[in-house]
């Protein structure tokens, strides 16, 4: 009996009860004109207690609507976690902004072309997107970043997505939409999704309990076995219900590790600062 991809697809998303990584499902909830605060946790090191820095979230508009809007403020001043949020929270942690909680099906990103980049949920042809089946990490992106659509991977031939570089945050714990958080870098994906370079980061909370023994890749692979090629199989197969082909990954499939992705950040910085010096071309994109 032949299988069509779109029903493989649809069954792995669905997977949600026997996955590794499932748990009871449960989104972040927020009524019209509800303000919430989230925290950033900034690691000065890892044997020392964390200093905690507020940010406030108001949100306008219904959760899952066109309207839906979650505006960053700090210190009563509207700003872009885009482009305020400092890139660094140590001497190798980055700070990172959760856009989707993990268990989660609304696909939830920050609005580039829009001022202040509050987070918006995605949408295709006029329609909001979901995900087919849960994701089982905690996602979003680091601020200051930006893959150039104009700059060709020297050695994967491709240019890249012209989004911030996103993260995979595999910590134990549920982050609220719109979180921001230290974490530690541990590895990256070369994902290539039509035809365009699109980083997946894999990190984690400096805050989770694993953080202290986690600090390559290769940590991962040995102390978690199967979040990596579960995130790279996630990845390649949560568009093909939508009948899109799967999604490849360079460097024969294989996560980089930590020193090259430290490499991966620092590049996509330098045209994340060229994109606001005004020395490449911005389009619709949103900048200060």
């Amino acid at each position: 009996m032949m299988v069509s991809g779109r029903a493989v697809a649809t069954a792995l998303c669905a997977l949600g009860t026997t996955s590794a990584f499932t748990a009871p499902l449960a989104g972040f909830r927020a009524a019209k004109g509800v303000s919430r605060q989230v925290t950033r946790n900034v690691g000065r090191n890892l044997q020392m207690a964390t200093v905690a820095e507020t940010y406030d979230i108001k949100v306008k508009g219904e959760e899952n609507t066109m309207d839906y809007r979650a505006f960053f403020h700090q210190g009563g001043k509207e700003i872009s976690p885009w482009h305020d949020i400092p890139l660094k929270a140590g001497a190798d942690t980055f700070n990172y902004i959760c856009e989707i909680p993990k268990y989660s099906l609304a696909k939830m990103e920050i609005a580039t072309k829009e001022p202040n980049n509050p987070i918006a949920q995605d949408t295709k042809k006029g329609k909001l997107r979901f995900y087919h089946g849960p994701i089982f990490w905690n996602y979003g992106y680091i601020p200051q970043t930006w893959e150039d659509p104009t700059v060709k991977h020297p050695e994967l031939g491709v240019l890249g997505d012209g989004d911030p570089v996103d993260v995979v945050e595999i910590g134990s714990a549920k982050l609220a939409s719109g979180t921001v958080k230290a974490i530690k870098p541990l590895g990256c994906l070369a994902m290539i999704d039509d035809g365009e370079l699109d980083w997946k980061v894999i990190g984690i909370d400096v805050d989770d309990p694993l953080a202290k023994d986690l600090n390559d890749i290769a940590d991962v692979e040995k102390l978690l076995p199967g979040y990596v090629s579960g995130i790279r199989e996630w990845f390649r197969w949560y568009k093909t219900p939508d009948d899109k082909p799967l999604n490849a990954f360079g460097f024969d499939e294989k996560a980089l590790n930590k020193e090259e992705t430290m490499k991966v950040i620092d590049e996509c910085n330098g045209h994340w600062k060229a994109l606001v010096d005004g020395k490449t071309e911005a389009g619709k994109m949103w900048i200060k």
